[in-house]
């Protein structure tokens, strides 16, 4: 009985409660408890007492990559994060995007940050087929007289710019164009290493409580770049529809597992409420 009361207090449930009753115990009984416990946690990582506490996961028999992302498609998509001098935002955003049906690439969405990093542009790209496509359109782009003009031009706009290439996860609906006018928002994730899966696996499941209002844009995890990094995607009509919309998902049966779940697997989060460019395919 005494062994089962130290196993209820070390295991963090109403310590408090048992404060008193453990402070009667004599003191050689308590040592040799701690004792005991002590040899028993130290003895291998199959011991009995190490096992109460210790999450096992199976070993991974492949990349994350492999396992979370479409197969049916092999779409690579590349974020941009560009911080633009506050005096020259109107006219970046001025600047039409290069865009030709020459390269394996297209605009996907492109946003000024409204709440999050002020005076910041994000761009979102996909590249249809994959790394090859990456490449060949790199190599268009860096013999292209036009397009080195543009670059030497925005980059006198520029304070800073951050890019990652992602992969978007299979569960996820595929961002398609869409009419607004609609706020965006993009919620990041930086994950502890080594649970992109078990990250996966639970939004897998979740991410039914989250398409009634059609609010769900796409969900990405970083290849290169920031690694471990998650975005999610959403688009709502107002700032008070997303706050309807987020407060309907607690009313679902399911929702509050997957947040108590995956909170932990979480090293820091940020969310930035984005306007759509004029020239964005997603309004």
């Amino acid at each position: 009985p005494v062994l089962v009361l130290f196993l209820r207090g070390s295991h963090g449930k109403c310590i408090s409660n048992y404060s008193s009753q453990l402070k009667s115990l004599p003191f050689v009984k308590l040592s040799f408890i701690l004792f005991l416990c002590r040899r028993f946690s130290e003895s291998g990582d199959k011991g009995w007492f190490r096992s109460l506490f210790v999450h096992k996961v199976d070993a991974r028999k492949d990349a994350h990559s492999n396992l979370l992302s479409k197969k049916e498609t092999s779409n690579l998509y590349k974020i941009q994060f560009h911080n633009v001098k506050p005096e020259c935002l109107e006219a970046y955003n001025s600047l039409e995007l290069h865009q030709d049906q020459d390269y394996p690439c297209e605009v996907v969405g492109s946003w000024n940050t409204w709440y999050g990093d002020q005076d910041q542009a994000v761009h979102l790209w996909r590249y249809r087929g994959g790394y090859p496509a990456l490449t060949e359109c790199l190599k268009k782009l860096n013999n292209n007289k036009e397009y080195g003009e543009f670059r030497k031009e925005r980059a006198k706009m520029l304070v800073s710019r951050r890019n990652q290439l992602l992969l978007e996860f299979s569960f996820w609906n595929e961002p398609v164009p869409r009419t607004g006018p609609n706020v965006y928002e993009m919620r990041t994730y930086k994950l502890k290493p080594g649970t992109m899966i078990e990250w996966g696996n639970h939004w897998a499941r979740a991410i039914k409580y989250r398409q009634e209002n059609n609010e769900a844009v796409g969900g990405f995890f970083s290849q290169i770049g920031d690694l471990y990094v998650v975005h999610h995607l959403w688009a709502y009509g107002s700032l008070l529809s997303r706050e309807e919309t987020r407060n309907s998902a607690w009313l679902k049966e399911g929702w509050d597992a997957n947040v108590y779940y995956t909170v932990p697997l979480i090293r820091s989060m940020e969310s930035r409420i984005m306007i759509p460019t004029k020239t964005s395919p997603l309004q």
